[in-house]
């Protein structure tokens, strides 16, 4: 049995998942860890990976039979879907984000445990699933009435309004000076406007923020991975 894992965005995002269980939280670490992801594989889009079940059981030093029994207890909860025999997908973008990013904690993208600053990257990562990427949602689905697509996307414009008010203090980033897993969320979530009818370009600040997270090199590599470079 293998245990397949995929970035696949979602909606629905709940970061009070995060603090369950420290059990949980080992789990998770443990199947990206297995899995060999780094910050320069986070894009949006599915990336399949593959952990073996017992390389999983062998990392947590636990038997094969309760890294299944977990794994069913954390499909209960909403962290994974899981198919026996076939494996498990762990869910939520901005989860996803948090723990690719902690990862690689000399990068600062989650900021430092324990303090202001990581809460306020969660922060912001809890605001951009449920005010924007859920905010979408409507225009992606083939069966919303086209009359309340025109309502979703005024709704989508008040949320983008408040963020050009907020970048337009000068500051290079959502959290200042510092880049962040935010900021990394935020740029996908944006790149979705010109797919929807919503023209980033309404908001100046706003776009010269998207268009310097759309410069940085990693940024380019991922996107270029995707093919989705224009």
């Amino acid at each position: 049995m293998s245990l397949n894992v995929r970035n696949r965005v979602a909606s629905n995002l709940s970061l009070r998942m995060l603090t369950q269980t420290r059990s949980t939280e080992n789990y998770l670490k443990a199947i990206y860890r297995l899995s060999g992801l780094d910050f320069g594989g986070l894009r949006s889009g599915e990336l399949p990976y593959s952990v073996g079940t017992n390389d999983l059981a062998v990392e947590l030093q636990a038997k094969a039979s309760s890294v299944t029994d977990m794994l069913l207890k954390l499909a209960e909860r909403g962290y994974v879907d899981y198919v026996p025999y076939q494996g498990a997908v762990l869910t939520e973008g901005p989860v996803i984000v948090q723990y690719v990013s902690e990862l690689a904690p000399a990068s600062g993208l989650t900021g430092e445990a324990g303090t202001m600053a990581r809460w306020r990257v969660l922060e912001w990562l809890n605001h951009i699933g449920t005010e924007l990427h859920k905010g979408f949602g409507p225009l992606f689905r083939p069966n919303t009435p086209d009359a309340y697509k025109e309502i979703a996307r005024a709704n989508l414009g008040a949320k983008f309004d408040a963020l050009e008010k907020l970048v337009s203090d000068g500051r290079a980033w959502l959290m200042g000076e510092a880049f962040t897993a935010a900021d990394a969320y935020l740029f996908t979530v944006m790149n979705w406007g010109r797919l929807t009818g919503i023209d980033i370009a309404r908001w100046p600040a706003l776009a010269a923020y998207h268009a310097r997270v759309a410069a940085r090199p990693k940024v380019q590599e991922a996107m270029a991975a995707e093919g989705l470079r224009r």
